[in-house]
């Protein structure tokens, strides 16, 4: 067992990776390595047909969208904060399809159905660049040699277009992000992935609630035929057929809820399945929608759901949404802006968001602020620097 423990000899290296590129990690050079998750079934039955889903990522992606961006450019060491830049103005208007504001949510709602975003730079610094986001569906990566990707392959409609990466630089017209996937090295892991189970729990609850007010509100059950005696027989074909139509036109549907059965003699009625009280119907549907939530990172009670009220208030839950899905998330996605606007327009500049301008964090701000100003070991400068404001320009 301590052979494990023992390096390799050169030949034995050279001999166990020689198809290195074919093995664990990397794949071969060139190819596109495909998704695994399938984008049409995670939009379909949680983004469209899954009222929690639905609208917890869109309470995550409007509010993440609606974050107040700045941007510092660094000038000779420098940092200024600026108002005029040509970055500001290509968020505002990306493209001549949609706005600053659409185009992020996009971002952010691709992030959690598909666990992947895609940007695509058309044009140059030398005339105007447009942002177009992609379709997570459509793209796939191509795998490279080493831990970076070989490019991008855009596919519509039978052709392709593939967009390659730099492999100095990293510089690529498509920006990739995606959320960390402990089992994929080149797709991130969708939030619907995660909430699978639960999504499709709660859309079962739905479908079977809606079957049984289709079938008047009643369980199913069995009907046992019996004969004079009292003991079990059968029916004809044609009185079977009968019977069988008169169920389903006479007794089935929300036109006739509530109507009793009428049995001919010999025909008794038996129950079959449980009540919605002994399966705990309602009970078993809220936990589904905690749990779809939970994955979320949505407090339940800002979606209305019952039971489990982590926080005290609505005030108390919206921070924590805040400060535990949605900061985060609008960080990392900056973060990827950054580093790929920078190597396009070749400048050195951070874009940030504006966390004073944020309506719901406001109170956390105002506390924030009075426990600084009520700090009297260190200088007013110092003061400014810890809130990350400039310094004072003293006259005189």
């Amino acid at each position: 067992m301590f052979n494990i423990f023992k390096k390799p000899s050169a030949k034995e290296f050279k001999r166990n990776n020689s198809n290195f590129a074919d093995n664990s990690y990397f794949y071969s050079v060139g190819k596109p390595v495909w998704s695994e998750r399938n984008y049409n079934q995670f939009a379909g039955h949680a983004y469209i047909k899954n009222v929690i889903a639905y609208r917890a990522i869109n309470i995550v992606s409007q509010a993440a969208a609606s974050v107040p961006l700045k941007l510092y450019e660094t000038i000779k060491g420098e940092k200024y904060e600026r108002n005029d830049h040509e970055i500001i103005d290509l968020l505002k208007a990306p493209n001549p399809l949609k706005s600053g504001v659409e185009l992020l949510s996009e971002i952010y709602i691709y992030r959690q159905i598909h666990g992947n975003a895609y940007l695509l730079a058309v044009g140059d610094t030398n005339s105007k660049i447009e942002i177009y986001s992609l379709r997570p569906d459509r793209v796939s990566v191509l795998a490279g040699n080493s831990f970076m990707p070989l490019g991008y392959r855009y596919s519509l409609d039978g052709v392709n277009k593939d967009y390659y990466v730099d492999q100095i630089t990293g510089k690529s017209d498509i920006l990739h992000i995606k959320n960390f996937h402990p089992l994929s090295d080149w797709y991130g892991l969708s939030s619907i992935e995660a909430a699978t189970y639960s999504i499709d729990q709660h859309n079962q609850a739905g479908a079977w609630n809606q079957a049984m007010l289709q079938n008047g509100a009643r369980p199913s059950g069995i009907l046992i035929v019996k004969d004079s005696e009292g003991k079990p027989t059968t029916l004809t074909p044609e009185q079977f057929n009968r019977v069988k139509n008169m169920i389903e036109e006479s007794f089935s549907g929300p036109a006739n809820a509530g109507k009793p059965i009428l049995l001919e003699g010999g025909l008794e009625w038996r129950e079959m399945s449980l009540s919605p009280k002994d399966m705990d119907f309602i009970s078993a549907k809220h936990s589904s929608a905690r749990d779809i939530a939970l994955a979320f990172g949505i407090p339940p009670q800002l979606l209305g759901i019952p039971g489990d009220n982590t926080y005290n208030n609505l005030k108390e839950a919206r921070i924590a949404l805040w400060e535990q899905t949605i900061l985060p998330l609008v960080d990392n996605t900056l973060k990827h802006l950054n580093r790929w606007l920078q190597a396009i327009f070749e400048k050195n500049f951070e874009l940030t968001y504006n966390i004073d301008k944020i309506e719901a964090l406001s109170s956390n701000r105002q506390s924030f602020w009075e426990k600084i100003d009520k700090i009297n070991f260190i200088t007013t400068e110092e003061k400014r620097s810890i809130a990350g404001l400039g310094a004072l320009n003293n006259k005189g």
